[in-house]
């Protein structure tokens, strides 16, 4: 008996329901006829959702959201179903609305302002990652705690120092850890030694006895704390202390010093590999700054946004991007199959983004060069060789080098070629590097770490794929048999205190002969091929010395084809085909002249493996390649 009443009801709601829609449809005519406000009409369909919602409630459970969009002004009500399916269950639903909010670009700000503040976390990461996402989308980061007027920021970092664990560290964050705590700027200024040289890069320091300038003190701390926050319990300390809005409002007191800038982004990524960090981060306000960086001119700051963003985005990332690596392409969130992997390992003294930009002629190194300028580009696989093949990754990897050990008291093992193969490595796997076809780009020492990197993959059967996937190798004057720059430099010291890096690149090494004839020996079954570039013109090094820093017979590699590198004049810009590639090998950057049309070429061999799209620069400039390299 009550079966048959239950059924009654739900026949009874059917005919309510549709006779109110039906009523709902006739007033609402009846209403636009009259000339009734538009809130009227506002009114009447909230009091009908009312009513339907909370009949279904009774009878059957939630009602279908078609009855959200009876007679209602799509930009009222988009804004609210976007925001619901944005919380759906169904992932693809999810990606689907996070998209077509980003490409909605005519709501008024009251709008945009609503779906910053009903969002949750996944939707706002998304938006961010999104490339026509407009900044409305985002909240502006709430105030910062007041700031103690006898409290200086240098001293707020100090004291965020003095909270992070201070035991079983690694030597180099010990020691500059407890400089950090233990002087001031004023007596930091006599210090010269191994103070201001963190990991082997320099940084700025006073030239006279005088006082330190506090930003100095300020980029020291944050050395220290870039690796501190690679052990995830210090990021753990580093929250609940507060750091996350020192970081912030030392980001904004900085604008005008993008090294600053960049080390606090290092700083957050390396926090965001912590997933349950995640929500702390978004509430402190970083994805509003980091989606205003993403969109920054400046390749580095918005490569460095989008390393952060991609640690943050679980929904569609399953890879990590530890400190070091970045990805040029793709840095948002694509439909596009990624169809394979382009690693840039750049060499002694390069850096993930220097190593790559185009070398400048004569007249434009007296001319003021602007990011956006279509002549020029500060990281050439960013700006061209996406553009010609979009369907690829293209990562770039960062560690520390130096000539010399002069100013540097670091462990000397933390920077042998086995040690740094080693991270690296373990990097690009939690990258994701080995799950689809890869292609190694590397200049310089970073060749060497690249034929590392594979001897010891190949001992491991966790990380077989990266052996059974990789493609390609591409050698920039890498020095197979070593090189003479242990014997020169612009200065003394460095004759005196050469790195451990540069006497691992002594001419003739033991140990790269080692190397070298264990890559051959590994590469003989393996289903790669090997382009080498080796430089046939001298390099002046300083104003005194020249010479071939990587001589030919040094850099020719038995595994390899191999081609020749002749520095060239440039003065027109007309890329002809008798023009050759440029690389400049001083101090280690290479910019090239157009040096994306051999590696276009080369990667042209994968094909149908990688979609290729003949550029600008293709049409313009034939590259006579070595025939049969294909993958």
């Amino acid at each position: 008996m009550f079966f048959k009443k239950f059924v009654a009801y739900i026949f009874l709601f059917e005919v309510l329901e549709h006779r109110i829609k039906h009523i709902y449809l006739v007033l609402s005519k009846f209403v636009i006829i009259l000339g009734i406000t538009y809130q009227a009409r506002k009114e009447l369909h909230k009091a009908v959702r009312k009513v339907l919602a909370t009949s279904a409630k009774i009878l059957r459970g939630p009602f279908a959201d078609t009855f959200s969009t009876i007679d209602v002004e799509d930009h009222e009500c988009a804004v609210w179903l976007l925001l619901r399916k944005s919380q759906s269950g169904d992932r693809t639903a999810r990606l689907q609305a996070v998209q077509e909010m980003s490409e909605t670009h005519h709501w008024h700000d009251y709008q945009y302002r609503i779906i910053a503040q009903a969002c949750d976390l996944r939707t706002l990461i998304g938006l961010a990652r999104s490339k026509e996402s407009d900044l409305r989308f985002f909240l502006p980061p709430p105030p910062l705690p007041s700031l103690n007027e006898d409290t200086c920021i240098e001293e707020e970092l100090r004291q965020l120092l003095a909270s992070l664990p201070q035991t079983e560290l690694d030597e180099c964050i010990q020691y500059f850890t407890s400089l950090a705590l233990s002087e001031s700027s004023q007596s930091l200024a006599a210090q010269k030694g191994g103070l201001w040289c963190f990991g082997g890069n320099g940084l700025p320091y006073a030239e006279s006895f005088g006082e330190v300038p506090s930003a100095t003190v300020e980029m020291f701390c944050l050395e220290a704390l870039v690796k501190h926050s690679e052990i995830p319990t210090h990021c753990d300390e580093i929250e609940a202390n507060g750091g996350l809005q020192l970081l912030q409002r030392l980001y904004q007191l900085h604008k005008d010093c993008p090294k600053i800038q960049r080390n606090i982004m290092r700083i957050i990524g390396n926090m965001a590999l912590n997933e349950h960090l995640h929500s702390t981060i978004v509430h402190s306000g970083w994805v509003s700054i980091l989606a205003e960086a993403m969109k920054s001119p400046r390749i580095m700051e918005a490569s460095h946004a989008a390393r952060t963003l991609a640690n943050l985005d679980r929904e569609t990332m399953r890879e990590k991007y530890q400190d070091g690596v970045y990805v040029l392409h793709p840095q948002y969130r694509t439909s596009q199959p990624i169809k394979a992997d382009v690693l840039f390992i750049h060499g002694l003294m390069g850096a993930a983004f220097k190593t790559w930009r185009q070398q400048d002629n004569e007249q434009l190194l007296t001319e003021k060069i602007v990011e956006d300028d279509a002549r020029y580009t500060t990281c050439w696989p960013k700006t061209w060789l996406a553009r010609d093949c979009p369907a690829l990754r293209i990562i770039s990897v960062e560690y520390d080098t130096s000539l010399s050990d002069w100013r540097t008291r670091c462990p000397m093992e933390r920077k042998s070629i086995a040690f740094r193969s080693d991270e690296l490595l373990r990097k690009l796997r939690a990258a994701g590097v080995g799950d689809r076809p890869v292609i190694w780009v590397s200049h310089s020492m970073g060749g060497l770490l690249v034929k590392k990197m594979l001897l010891e993959a190949s001992k491991k059967p966790e990380l077989s794929t990266v052996i059974n996937n990789t493609r390609g190798i591409i050698f920039y004057s890498v020095p197979h048999h070593g090189s003479h720059l242990a014997e020169y430099s612009v200065n003394i010291r460095y004759l005196l205190f050469p790195s451990l890096e540069v006497k691992e690149l002594s001419k003739d090494s033991p140990a790269l002969k080692t190397l070298q004839d264990d890559f051959l020996e590994f590469a003989k079954d393996k289903n790669f091929q090997v382009l080498n570039f080796v430089e046939t013109l001298p390099t002046y090094i300083g104003s005194m010395i020249k010479l071939h820093v990587v001589p030919v017979e040094s850099a020719a590699d038995q595994s390899a084809n191999t081609k020749t590198i002749d520095k060239i004049e440039d003065k027109a810009r007309n890329w002809r085909g008798n023009q050759q590639l440029e690389l400049l090998l001083l101090e280690a950057r290479m910019p090239l002249t157009r040096p994306v049309v051999p590696l276009l070429r080369y990667l042209q061999k994968m094909s149908p493996v990688i979609s290729f799209k003949r550029s600008f620069f293709l049409q313009h400039m034939a590259c006579d390649i070595e025939q049969g390299l294909y993958f």
